[in-house]
């Protein structure tokens, strides 16, 4: 029997390295190519020794290895970008270019191979909505010049170019668009929500509330978000499919339970809402329901307990 193979890009990442995990749990070959630039090494270090397991530094955006080439692939994943706004704001240039690139170059390497290719897409794509909550029809209501567009833009540019493969070569496509994912192995600096305001409370700092906290989000544990990544992926759907959890918190309520759950000492401290900050985030998971038989199972509670376990280890580190 042949030994299945897939090439994840960006899997040091938070959520690269757990999809590595999955697909070492099946028997696949995992190859894991990224630059390092936002992924961390620490991630994948418990499967550096597996035998099934190959990590290659290296930016998509330049010419692949001849080493990554050669080899012969059945699933390639696309999640190679910076995902958190200090991230893409600071590698601007490096966002645009990883989803437009970057994605070129997996997108031949996956027509060369006759493989599934998956995109990590986002629920920024639709910007900050007029529609809400968002089904995958909504176009979106996005500024392309502006603090934000780096990343906007460059996943939506991305969903353009998988577009044109899947019609022009028959490329075998998948686009999920995440929505606000959270769990062990985030990066504490990441300077997203979950994980800057666990950070503040269990250092006893201030937890920093943009705006007046009315602002809503839909937080989706991680191992939920893997489970629906792998239903795609093994699914035969090629248009784009909200992957996320339905429940809607507020910024403001986000934070009162990560202090009853840390039993930090913290106050709120609140700052301006930053530019094109979207006001409400929320999926419609429908599509998801119906033809992957998929949803979410863990409560924004215990998925905080968890991340939170996590993160007083690396706190103290």
């Amino acid at each position: 029997m042949i030994q299945k193979a897939i090439l994840i890009a960006g899997g040091a990442g938070f959520l690269g390295s757990h999809l590595s995990d999955y697909y070492i749990s099946q028997s696949y070959k995992v190859i894991v190519v990224d630059d390092l630039s936002t992924g961390r090494k620490q991630n994948i270090s418990h499967l550096i020794e597996q035998p099934n397991f190959t990590f290659i530094e290296h930016d998509i955006c330049k010419p692949l290895p001849k080493r990554l080439k050669a080899q012969r692939y059945d699933i390639i994943a696309n999640l190679a970008s910076p995902a958190s706004p200090p991230h893409y704001q600071r590698l601007a240039i490096e966002t645009l270019r990883v989803g437009s690139e970057g994605t070129l170059q997996l997108l031949e390497l996956a027509k060369t191979n006759k493989a599934r290719f998956f995109h990590a897409s986002t629920s920024e794509v639709y910007g900050d909505p007029d529609v809400h909550p968002q089904p995958e029809s909504y176009k979106g209501s996005v500024n392309c010049y502006g603090p934000r567009a780096m990343y906007d833009e460059a996943k939506r540019y991305a969903e353009a170019l998988i577009y044109v493969y899947h019609e022009k070569y028959a490329v075998n496509t998948s686009i999920a668009r995440f929505f606000n994912t959270y769990g062990p192995r985030m990066d504490p600096q990441d300077g997203r929500v979950v994980s800057n305001l666990i950070v503040q409370a269990l250092t006893n700092q201030p937890l920093t509330i943009y705006g007046d906290g009315s602002q809503t989000r839909s937080f989706c544990y991680v191992s939920d978000l893997i489970a629906g990544i792998v239903k795609l992926i093994d699914s035969d759907i090629s248009e784009p499919i909200n992957l996320g959890n339905p429940s809607e918190f507020t910024i403001r309520e986000l934070a009162d339970l990560v202090i009853k759950l840390t039993g930090s000492r913290s106050k709120l401290s609140h700052k301006p809402l930053p530019k094109d900050d979207p006001l409400q985030r929320q999926p419609i998971i429908d599509k998801a329901k119906k033809l992957l038989s998929w949803e979410p199972n863990v409560p924004l509670k215990p998925g905080l307990v968890e991340t939170i376990h996590y993160f007083k280890t690396e706190v103290a580190t």
